[in-house]
């Protein structure tokens, strides 16, 4: 992801910036050679597909750095992010596919780049390859996996990240719960922030937020790459020579990159994706069969869901987007505002609505409308024991607060009020202050086969 957030500014400014500026940043980059003497490989097919690689280096990181964002411990030399990137041969869109740290994997006959032995095909956790034969070993190990033709690689370190994060003058991101990790030290309550370098390394390193550990974590270094693309795109960062090249030099401070991607490549794609930006993007992680996957010798590992893992990447080879077409614009008509991020989904949310007003049919109204955003309703509306209320109530089990909350965000001005062992049904009693039920949202909008989400839907409105 890390690698993602150079490669996003650097690409997207190309074009625009000239070959001089370009040409200038290239001396700064670090050169591996990943493919060489590699066999047997994937057939090449349309597009182009790169390997970004983060590690967990932090060589460069201040002490007073490391104490403020949780960076204290001792660095694996392993990667601790991988994302698979295609991009379409018309260069109008970017599908970035995460690949779980964690993903059982078989690792192929090699030497080990450390000690010099020879190591026969064993099973690991993917980003071991890494640590024991470096660019060469990661890039072999995920063809295998994906039968996808890797194009160009490129890696990036913590430094260089924070650094490109503070170079586009930080990034917005919404979210609709607190997160909290003692681990990185992430501590924001619900709404929209505005995250600088350190912060965002704290957003997209965090595991313990929530029970979905990495997988939820690659969730939001997905959001925040589509935050990052809207930054830089609409900053005016890449169409100021000297804001790109401060933003370019930050983000290749710590890169490196196969030697195949140099100046010209650079302008090409830059050149090609001019008119890119959050919904030119694309995000899916694979396919998950066992999440916990016991391995002796190993530990729990990711087990990958064989079938539709091999149609995700059979898609990426066949240069085909994974998101579903998005509907067709309707005729003319107002505008509907962007519905608003909850924490729980609406479908998740039963609800039994009661009128409290002597107003004939607002019951039949209210739980049509709930309906509509997606709210699990009886769709039997019923008569309220109090005729005469002034204010909407909403009463729930203090079990089931979250959903409480994301059905109170639907109906503006409502009063929540806790019942104990009331169960996971809601009880709207609606007042004579109901306007209108507001439009709702899951925080993800994942669609499709794979699972995925277009940049433009995740990032704050």
């Amino acid at each position: 992801m890390r690698v993602a957030t150079g490669l996003s500014v650097l690409v997207l400014g190309a074009g625009g910036i000239g070959h001089a500026v370009v040409s200038s940043l290239e001396d700064g980059i670090g050169r591996v050679d990943p493919f060489k003497d590699m066999k047997n490989r994937p057939q090449g097919g349309h597009g182009t597909n790169l390997l970004l690689v983060g590690t967990d280096g932090r060589d460069t990181i201040t002490k007073a750095e490391k104490k403020k964002y949780r960076l204290g411990g001792a660095p694996c030399h392993c990667t601790d992010t991988i994302m698979l990137v295609h991009l379409s041969a018309d260069r109008r869109r970017a599908s970035v596919v995460s690949l779980p740290r964690d993903s059982y994997a078989e690792m192929p006959a090699h030497t080990d780049r450390t000690t010099g032995k020879r190591h026969e095909s064993h099973p690991v956790k993917l980003n071991a390859a890494y640590a024991e034969g470096g660019p060469t070993l990661t890039v072999r190990t995920v063809e295998n996996m994906t039968k996808v033709k890797i194009d160009h690689y490129l890696e990036v370190d913590f430094t260089s990240f924070m650094k490109t994060v503070d170079a586009v003058g930080g990034v917005k991101i919404c979210t609709a719960r607190p997160m909290k990790d003692s681990y990185t030290g992430l501590d924001l309550p619900a709404g929209t922030h505005e995250l600088d370098g350190g912060q965002a390394l704290q957003y997209v390193r965090s595991r313990h937020v929530d029970v979905a550990s990495d997988l939820g974590r690659m969730e939001r270094q997905q959001k925040f790459m589509a935050a990052l693309i809207k930054q830089a795109t609409s900053s005016g960062v890449l169409l100021n020579p000297v804001k790109f090249q401060q933003v370019a030099t930050s983000a290749l401070g710590s890169v490196r990159a196969d030697k195949g991607f140099g100046t010209q490549q650079m302008l090409a794609l830059g050149k090609a994706m001019k008119g890119f930006g959050p919904a030119s993007s694309e995000f899916a992680s694979v396919p998950v069969g066992d999440p916990s996957f016991p391995v002796k010798g190993i530990g729990s590992t990711v087990r990958w869901d064989t079938e539709k893992a091999e149609e995700l990447f059979r898609a990426l080879r066949e240069d085909k987007p994974l998101a579903p077409s998005k509907p067709e614009p309707t005729a003319a008509g107002p505008e509907k505002p962007p519905a608003t991020v909850v924490d729980v989904a609406p479908k998740q949310v039963r609800v039994q609505v009661y009128n409290g007003t002597p107003k004939d049919g607002l019951g039949r109204t209210v739980d049509a409308a709930l309906r509509a955003t997606g709210f699990a309703t009886s769709e039997a509306p019923l008569n309220g024991e109090v005729r005469d209320l002034e204010r909407t109530l909403v009463e729930y089990d203090p079990r089931w607060d979250r959903s409480a909350k994301s059905l109170a965000t639907a109906l503006p001005g409502s009063e929540l009020k806790a019942v104990k062992d009331q169960g996971p049904q809601m009880r709207v009693t609606v007042g004579s202050d109901f306007t209108k039920v507001r439009q709702v949202r899951a925080e993800s909008r994942q669609t499709g086969e794979f699972s995925t989400v277009r940049g433009d839907e995740v990032v704050c409105p």
